[in-house]
């Protein structure tokens, strides 16, 4: 493995930065100005859990809803509660288990050492882009301590069966972005072309909202998309180099490299952009240049489609 590496980091090719207004709007979902999540005092319950939370305590980036605390390992305080002022607790946007919500990322199983670096790359300014703002703010305020809880916390975490789900579909029920940059099914609004994007909805409009980590999303991806992605994946000269190389067999991951298979797609997306555009550039990063230029958005797609489709 070591030789593919060096070859890959000898052929980096540095690219231009895209400007934000260029990326894909449904990669990067955000709510329109003005749209919120309520926050009432309105009890919210689910299926199988005896606690209870108010819309309010929902929206609560230092207190977060814990549904089923009995079925994961105890939470670190930074993991459960974050730190005041400015970093929210962990389970906020990634959940309890790690699954993550299609506007964060699934942090379930990496490893505790990539995560580790991740937040000090955020830390040192390597992550930019779109919605990473929050991020950096986190992770600047973070000690060593609560980064290393944080991340040998979710290396303990499993993916949860079914909670991605990949569907080719060429038409899709018509949506839009709301509270918490999640997309909606805007109700009697019809269908319409999927096109070229991936189209995240909750397998469960009103168990997502109250992020409940046991309803998932389904991730529609146009049409073909899988056995394009899974040739890309296995190498295509001029364009990709085998991802199995670094992310290991069944892209299930390999030492310090995170596991490829069975994450949602949107954020794979995210990532191969960000790798082409150069938002990323951590020591890891620079792998990814050679190819990534080459990469359109329809291979970006694939590649995430046929990733997200694998068992985890």
């Amino acid at each position: 493995m070591r030789k593919h590496l060096v070859v890959l980091a000898l052929v980096l090719v540095p690219g231009a930065a895209i400007a934000a207004d260029q990326l894909p709007d449904w990669a990067y979902p955000v709510a329109p100005q003005g749209v919120t999540a309520s926050m009432t005092e309105k009890v919210v319950k689910v299926p199988g859990s005896d606690k209870q939370y108010t819309e309010k305590q929902i929206e609560d980036g230092f207190a977060p809803p814990d549904w089923f605390p009995n079925e994961h390992a105890p939470m670190p305080p930074i993991v459960a509660n974050g730190a005041k002022p400015g970093a929210i607790a962990c389970a906020r946007c990634h959940l309890p288990t790690g699954a993550g919500h299609p506007e964060s990322s699934p942090m379930w199983g990496l490893p505790a050492t990539y995560t580790v670096r991740q937040m000090q790359d955020y830390a040192a300014d390597k992550h930019k882009g779109p919605r990473k703002g929050l991020m950096i703010r986190i992770a600047k305020q973070m000690s060593a301590d609560e980064i290393k809880a944080s991340a040998d916390y979710f290396a303990t975490t499993k993916a949860t069966p079914g909670y991605t789900k990949v569907v080719e579909k060429a038409i899709v029920p018509k949506s839009e972005v709301g509270e918490n940059n999640m997309r909606f099914v805007v109700h009697n609004g019809g269908n319409e072309r999927i096109g070229e994007r991936i189209i995240v909805l909750p397998q469960n409009e009103e168990q997502a909202k109250a992020r409940n980590p046991k309803f998932g999303f389904v991730s529609y991806v146009p049409p073909g998309s899988i056995a394009q992605g899974k040739k890309l994946a296995a190498g295509v000269k001029g364009k990709t180099v085998a991802c199995d190389v670094c992310h290991g067999a069944g892209l299930k991951g390999l030492g310090e490299v995170p596991s490829l298979a069975g994450r949602d797609p949107i954020f794979l997306v995210r990532q191969l952009w960000d790798f082409k555009d150069g938002r990323r550039t951590g020591v890891w990063a620079t792998l990814h240049a050679p190819f990534n230029h080459q990469l359109t958005t329809k291979d970006m797609i694939a590649l995430a489609a046929y990733a997200g489709s694998l068992q985890p």
